[in-house]
């Protein structure tokens, strides 16, 4: 088999030469390719004909596609392939003979159906390593339930805590289930690459939205198995840790302050004049602080209502005292750090426009991330993907003829 069905720019990122072909769609698994492809890896993505990735058309469309696109799908190629066809399926098995790392995020059982699964896949390609994304895992009594995100963090506990006392819980404001599982999947690969340097084999990754959401619970549940604590909905505290709260304003903003260190602590009790709290034995430590957190939230606003923001966070920024505002994307877009850290970056669109996406993370300092290409029109790269496959352009066109591929030439243009 030809070892040319990849991308042939110039090698860049730590990733460069890594082949991965992304079957996913939405947010988990192409996040995860995403942050692969800013590393330099080659990314093929294979999307269906016609719409192509449902995510072209969430949110807020700028020349009919959203803007949320040109960031998660930066830095790949487009295949536009029909999976339920078995011609399309030959397609899929031949290229993954060919890569180091598939990664999909369909209900288990799916690329079984279509005859992708990993028996089939590790036998064709050993080496291949295989991220699996789903809402529940791929094995377990609710491995066939469809799992979003949404629930995936409402299962794991998080929505449970994400509320003010005695209202109803709230959803954070992104998926930040879909982005933790992708992370751990990102994690996953890279262990699983480097265990392959010693096995020559490669394995199957199965991440589970909830438990990536559920590992990053902390004391949940030792808590729960120690002292039967059921920790509930505490707004903007952070229970077990005082004082740490967000404060009202003289101007109606909201101060966010850490004084949580005891060193911290008595910093931001003599910034406030309160040295009779910053001196108190029985609030030298953190225990001693949870038990009396009602009293210092009390007398930590009456002191943030006499100032605006800006005024308290120039206090506390003097006193070395943690402390911030709650930033709305205006605020991010205008901040000088964002700005020194390349944290917003500036690409050109096709059509000539200018679009602020985010930078990359994390930033290594000899091999670090790029932004290579924009995301890709629907089948952009499919006619150059088959042909170093090793077809013939007369099979490229059958293929299109029958709808089993499309290309840039044939309603990829969105």
């Amino acid at each position: 088999m030809k070892n040319t069905s990849f991308s042939t720019d110039s090698p860049t990122g730590p990733l460069s030469g890594l082949k991965v072909l992304e079957l996913g769609q939405l947010i988990a698994g192409p996040f995860a390719a995403k942050t692969l492809a800013d590393f330099g890896a080659d990314v093929i993505k294979i999307e269906p004909p016609g719409m192509g990735d449902p995510l072209r058309k969430w949110r807020l469309l700028k020349d009919g596609t959203s803007v949320w696109w040109q960031v998660q799908s930066r830095n790949k190629r487009s295949l536009a392939l029909d999976l339920k066809a078995p011609r399309a399926q030959d397609i899929v098995r031949q290229l993954a003979g060919d890569v180091d790392v598939l990664i999909e995020n369909f209900r288990p059982g799916a690329m079984e159906g279509w005859g992708l699964g990993p028996d089939e896949l590790l036998k064709i390609n050993p080496r291949l390593i295989m991220l699996r994304i789903s809402g529940y895992g791929q094995t377990g009594p609710y491995r066939d339930k469809p799992g979003f995100g949404v629930v995936a963090e409402a299962m794991s506990g998080l929505r449970h805590l994400t509320a003010e006392p005695g209202r109803v819980p709230v959803r954070v404001g992104v998926s930040i289930g879909d982005t933790l599982a992708s992370l751990h999947g990102v994690i996953g690969i890279l262990l699983a690459l480097q265990e392959r340097q010693r096995s020559d084999k490669g394995q199957v990754i199965d991440v589970a939205l909830y438990e990536a959401v559920f590992n990053c619970m902390e004391s949940l549940l030792p808590e729960y198995s120690a002292f039967g604590a059921v920790r509930g909905a505490a707004g903007s505290a952070l229970p077990g840790i005082a004082p740490s709260n967000a404060y009202r304003c003289k101007d109606g903003g909201y101060a966010l302050i850490a004084g949580n260190g005891d060193s911290i602590f008595k910093r931001l009790m003599q910034t406030m004049n309160r040295t009779d709290l910053g001196q108190d034995p029985s609030l030298a430590d953190n225990s001693g602080r949870v038990k009396r957190v009602a009293e210092l939230d009390a007398a930590i606003e009456a002191w943030t209502l006499q100032h605006t923001v800006d005024e308290v966070l120039a206090a506390l920024d003097k006193a070395s005292v943690p402390a911030g505002r709650i930033y709305t994307v205006a605020d991010i877009a205008a901040d000088p750090h964002y700005r020194a850290r390349e944290m917003i970056q500036q690409v050109q669109m096709d059509d000539g426009s200018t679009l602020d996406v985010p930078g990359i993370v994390p930033k290594l300092s000899r091999t670090p991330g790029s932004h290579r290409r924009n995301a890709p029109r629907i089948g952009q790269d499919t006619d150059d993907v088959l042909r170093e496959m090793g077809l013939s352009p007369e099979q490229i066109q059958q293929l299109k003829a029958q709808g089993i591929v499309v290309g840039a030439d044939n309603g990829g243009a969105a």
